[in-house]
């Protein structure tokens, strides 16, 4: 057996951590770019959440925002007949079907321009769409809801009310509701919503509370809206807020 020279033996020697240390970066190389590739693709899954609107139920995420007035407005198709399906308050207060209609917002209307809109008498009716177009949409409506009620007897109404800053036609915003507890068949709209609706609108208006927080809490669920926002559910005599504002459905 020989034994290898003293210089040849170094040799030897250094090149072994020569590919030692090369095998070893090239390994850590390969894990740092795999971790990267990892964290890239989980960065990307984590990204912000929507900001989709929520709707009735939704838990208060934003609403989506309409197409706003138009200086003329053509029939909304509605959705499929059947399709939509309403809820109940405990009480037996219609809501709508947060999957058709979720709300829209009237993009006209921010905090910024309050006095121009929505607290301007007069403002809902200036945007209001003629009869000749809400008629037509009403009945497609109620076949989207189902309702086999008389006509004669529910509103088409704004989910988020011109007066709180909804979309005037935006299908997303509108609603056959049927009246609440305590109706005579025959007597015309029994709608206590209206009624949250100018308390809200009031509220807006005189700064007791926000617009969007407004629009996002009757969008929810309009039987509550005022109790969630620190708002008194019952009017103290003789308060205007306990009647139905003429900006209104």
């Amino acid at each position: 057996m020989s034994i290898a020279p003293p210089r040849a033996a170094a040799a030897l020697a250094a090149v072994a951590l020569l590919t030692a240390a090369l095998t070893t970066g090239c390994s850590s190389d390969s894990g740092s770019k795999s971790s990267d590739t990892k964290n890239a693709k989980d960065t990307k899954s984590g990204a912000s959440p929507s900001t989709s609107a929520s709707g009735p139920g939704g838990g208060g995420g934003a609403i989506p925002a309409g197409p706003g007035p138009q200086s003329s407005y053509t029939v909304q198709k509605q959705p499929a007949a059947g399709s939509c399906h309403y809820q109940y308050t405990a009480s037996k207060d219609p809501l709508p079907d947060p999957n058709c209609t979720p709300g829209a917002t009237n993009p006209k209307v921010t905090q910024a321009t309050l006095k121009t809109t929505i607290c301007r008498s007069g403002y809902t009716k200036d945007i209001r769409p003629p009869v000749g177009i809400t008629g037509r949409e009403k009945t497609a409506n109620a076949a989207s809801y189902g309702y086999k009620g008389s006509l004669k007897d529910y509103e088409y109404d704004h989910l988020i009310s011109l007066q709180l800053g909804g979309d005037p036609n935006d299908p997303r915003n509108l609603w056959v509701e049927p009246p609440s507890p305590g109706h005579k068949a025959g007597a015309g709209p029994n709608n206590p919503k209206d009624v949250v609706e100018t308390k809200l609108k009031n509220a807006i208006c005189s700064g007791k509370t926000d617009l969007v927080k407004a629009q996002q809490a009757i969008a929810h669920d309009w039987t509550t809206a005022l109790k969630t926002l620190g708002l008194p559910e019952k009017a103290a005599k003789g308060d205007p807020t306990a009647v139905k504002d003429p900006d209104d459905e």
